[in-house]
């Protein structure tokens, strides 16, 4: 075998990529092996995201399902971050692709006006005298505005034509459906080692009460995975009542049963607000009067089972509802106590306390002080706790600013297969928003992501409409 210049060079070579990724392993030890396993497919979906841009958003929907989950198997690698990934590559294929006519009339609406408000009401906080950590708002701003600022426009140019919203049920649903299972699996078979492992870690005393688990699949906690599933539910609730197939109609149907039923078996109270308030705003917006009637006698006798009868007292899921309508109940007034420490102590701070102080940021970046060691239980007193009442008031005023134009944008849509299937994310909506109050979910990952690509799809309701009614090119 002759030896050349070239052969000599290229087993250099490779000694020395070999030498690097020993080092490498040496250095970094079962993870790094575990990123240069992964960083492969990483590449590649990188590389097809970039060719598709729809489809990064599709991408980041299913990270925020599956990270938070994920860090429980694999707690070393920063998971977390796979919906900036997702988002990043949109940004970076919106740039750079050449081949996607992007149509930036489609930014001309209101909703980008007051995304860009709140927007830059965020950024000012960075100021805020009483803010302890610009590190903790560069983590904490992520679930209150720059999840919003990126998705909103992202989707209004890239994913906006009635194939892309119908993606979007397809993986909220799928990926409910697989959550759903989950959590069966982990109620009537037993847990995994990384979610004992998780329990005992600290959420143990929150998640089995009783003798009895609050299942929480692979969400954050059983909180988030109770109103996620239950916005899954009042979505599949709504097609269930629309002009869809008889076949379709009982699919979404069994979907909205097996969601609900993991929402009672989550043992989130807060979570029942979500189905109920979604459900008005649905009957509301589909000026069905008939249907409306109907839809508050099912309501009302819901709630009387809940509030004025003790049948199936004996089940704790039951139990454990029907204590969220117990005004005497312990945890709702510890709730209002801290509620009124944060009232006294925001009088002189219309500011709030800086974003990223409260809540588990606020204990990772200051410990011991009053906002960070006082629960806020709530997604509103969040915002009110870090941004003060000027925020607090902006950030209501901008939600339903955005339902109300939603909802003028919707009653407008004449094909009614789309008006239903946005119906379904307006009361899945409003049900989150209100289910807020008592949880802080409405930044929380996958609902945010949900929430927001809802919105782009309300203000391009006319345009998905006019789509679908446009005449076939050879008439």
């Amino acid at each position: 075998m002759q030896i050349t210049k070239s052969n000599i060079s290229n087993k250099v070579f490779a000694l020395l990529v070999a030498g690097l990724l020993s080092l490498f392993v040496v250095k970094t030890g079962v993870m790094g092996i575990g990123l240069m396993l992964v960083l492969p497919f990483l590449l590649a979906g990188g590389i097809f995201m970039m060719s598709h841009p729809n489809k990064s958003l599709a991408a980041g929907l299913i990270f925020a399902f599956v990270s938070i989950g994920a860090i429980r198997y694999v707690p070393n690698l920063p998971l977390g971050l796979t919906v900036d990934f997702a988002l990043a590559m949109l940004i970076v294929s919106a740039l750079f692709h050449n081949k996607v006519e992007t149509d930036f009339s489609k930014l001309h609406n209101s909703l980008i006006l007051v995304t860009l408000i709140w927007m830059g009401y965020n950024v000012a906080e960075i100021f805020n005298p009483e803010a302890r950590s610009v590190t903790a708002w560069f983590y904490a701003v992520r679930g209150t505005a720059l999840y919003m600022f990126l998705t909103v426009p992202l989707t209004l140019l890239y994913a906006n034509k009635p194939s892309d919203l119908n993606r979007l049920f397809f993986i909220v649903f799928a990926l409910s459906v697989v959550a759903s299972f989950w959590g069966l699996r982990q109620y009537y078979i037993g847990l995994d080692y990384a979610e004992n492992r998780w329990l005992d870690a600290g959420s143990r005393s929150t998640h089995v009460l009783f003798g009895n688990l609050r299942v929480f699949s692979f969400f954050s906690d059983a909180g988030q995975f109770g109103a996620g599933i239950a916005h899954s539910g009042v979505m599949a609730m709504v097609l269930a009542l629309g002009p869809f197939t008889l076949k379709k109609r009982i699919i979404f149907a069994v979907m909205a049963l097996l969601f609900f039923y993991l929402m009672i078996m989550s043992g989130t109270r807060g979570a029942l607000m979500v189905p109920v308030a979604g459900s008005l705003a649905y009957l509301f917006a589909s000026k069905n009067f008939k249907l409306m009637a109907a839809g508050l006698i099912a309501l009302g006798l819901a709630f009387s089972f809940l509030k004025f009868t003790t049948i199936a007292n004996n089940n704790y899921q039951v139990r454990r509802m029907r204590s969220a309508l117990d005004p005497d109940d312990p945890s709702l007034n510890v709730r209002y106590l801290n509620q009124r420490k944060f009232a006294e102590y925001l009088k002189t701070r219309p500011f709030g306390g800086g974003i990223g102080t409260s809540g588990s940021w606020g204990q990772r970046f200051s410990p011991g002080t009053f906002l960070a060691e006082t629960p806020n239980d709530s997604w509103f007193v969040k915002i009110w706790a870090e941004m003060g009442i000027v925020g607090l008031y902006l950030h209501i005023g901008i939600l339903a600013f955005i339902a109300g134009m939603g909802l003028l944008k919707i009653w407008k849509v004449k094909d009614p297969r789309l008006r239903q299937k946005l119906l379904a994310l307006f009361g899945g909506y409003v049900g989150i928003a209100a289910a807020s109050y008592g949880n802080p979910l409405l930044g929380q990952m996958p609902t945010g992501i949900i929430l927001y690509m809802s919105w782009a799809y309300f203000f391009l309701a006319e345009d998905m409409d006019k789509s679908l009614n446009k005449p076939p090119e050879n008439e």
